[in-house]
């Protein structure tokens, strides 16, 4: 195969990491913009700025992304002056404005640090940006050359995020075992594939072990070694994964594969086109697509294990309470069918099973209820 580069990110964690700024920073210029979303700004400024404090480093300005991760929010910073005279950017705030620097970053070929404010999913490690259309629905994958060159997860801040974010952080982080397992097997795994695989199967166990008692810190903004460490596991073991998982921007094809993500995650990108479905969260959608996986993938053992501690934190486990009905399973799959997870799911995917699959987990937690 072609030569690569690998990109393992580095971080830095604790309720005082912000302090580390200037060292980690120290051999990228003085210039920053700090860009993210307008609440997350608000919680991190001060923090950011107290880090700072008597070195070189100088903040332009503090920048709104948008409001969402489209190419017209892009764009914009793009061409703004301050973005464009900027060293570097510093993205600050959950997975949608993380993925938008991300991307502006790399189209101005600037280095990019990212702050994330939420522990909701692992936007602020990877190497991928989500990209939507203007009505919210989902549009593209935007590879960047690299991840951030370094995250701070200040965990006073996540401590103090809102209690829904951090719980639908850990609906999506349940994904990342069973989706990247799925979307390898009968694959030919060389050693960075292979390695994510072999960490992917690392990010279970803390969700299910810590998450009841990490979540129950949240609720009462509580930084602890349980919330720290299902953080970690949200936001950096599973988007280490997805950076050895995800190796599309190769110029041979026999040379590229995507196996960060698979139908659980053809679920919510498909439920992103049911209006009733836009007031559910990700990582929540994403949660009740790990039932349909795993109930696709016929391990309705360790379905039934995940359905029981989506229960137990209050997770989705059937399509009501994500704003779904079988009318829309057509629309659903029609668009599942259309991203790069059913490329590279193993075997010869069909909507038709990937419907039924979608129903018999929606059975499956209407009888726990009784």
């Amino acid at each position: 195969m072609s030569s690569y580069n690998v990109y393992l990110p580095s971080y830095s964690v604790g309720a005082d990491c912000y302090k580390e700024i200037p060292y980690i920073t120290r051999k990228y210029g003085t210039k920053a913009v700090v860009i993210g979303g307008k609440t997350a700004i608000k919680k991190a400024k001060a923090a950011i700025l107290d880090g700072i404090q008597g070195s070189s480093i100088k903040i332009l300005d503090f920048l709104w992304y948008g409001g969402n991760s489209n190419m017209e929010n892009v764009e914009k910073l793009k061409n703004d002056p301050l973005v464009q005279a900027a060293d570097m950017l510093f993205g600050v705030g959950g997975g949608r404005a993380c993925d938008t620097v991300k991307t502006v970053a790399d189209m101005l070929d600037k280095p990019i640090f990212t702050f994330p404010t939420l522990a909701s999913n692992c936007a602020g490690c990877t190497a991928l940006c989500v990209i939507y259309n203007e009505d919210g629905s989902f549009k593209e994958y935007y590879y960047p050359k690299q991840p951030p060159y370094h995250i701070f997860i200040n965990t006073k801040i996540i401590a103090e995020s809102p209690y829904d974010m951090f719980w639908a952080g850990i609906g999506d982080a349940l994904s990342k075992e069973y989706e990247v397992s799925f979307a390898c097997r009968d694959k030919n795994l060389y050693h960075i594939p292979l390695l994510g695989l072999g960490i992917a199967k690392t990010c279970t166990s803390p969700l299910i072990d810590l998450g009841k008692k990490a979540l129950a810190d949240c609720k009462n903004k509580t930084s602890s070694f349980e919330l720290e460490q299902v953080a970690l596991d949200i936001i950096m073991l599973t988007g280490i994964v997805s950076n050895c998982e995800v190796h599309i921007n190769q110029p041979d094809p026999k040379d590229r594969y995507y196996y960060n993500s698979s139908l659980a995650h053809c679920v919510y990108y498909g439920s992103s086109l049911i209006p009733e479905c836009e007031k559910h969260l990700h990582g929540e959608i994403v949660a009740f697509g790990v039932l349909c996986l795993l109930t696709y993938d016929n391990q309705l053992e360790e379905r039934d294990k995940i359905l029981a501690f989506n229960k137990s934190v209050g997770l989705p486990t059937t399509m009501k309470e994500i704003g779904l009905t079988e009318k829309d399973l057509p629309i659903v799959a029609e668009k599942a069918a259309s991203v790069i997870e059913w490329e590279y799911a193993p075997g010869m995917s069909t909507k038709e099973k990937f419907i039924n699959a979608i129903k018999d987990a929606d059975k499956a937690g209407k009888v726990s209820m009784q």
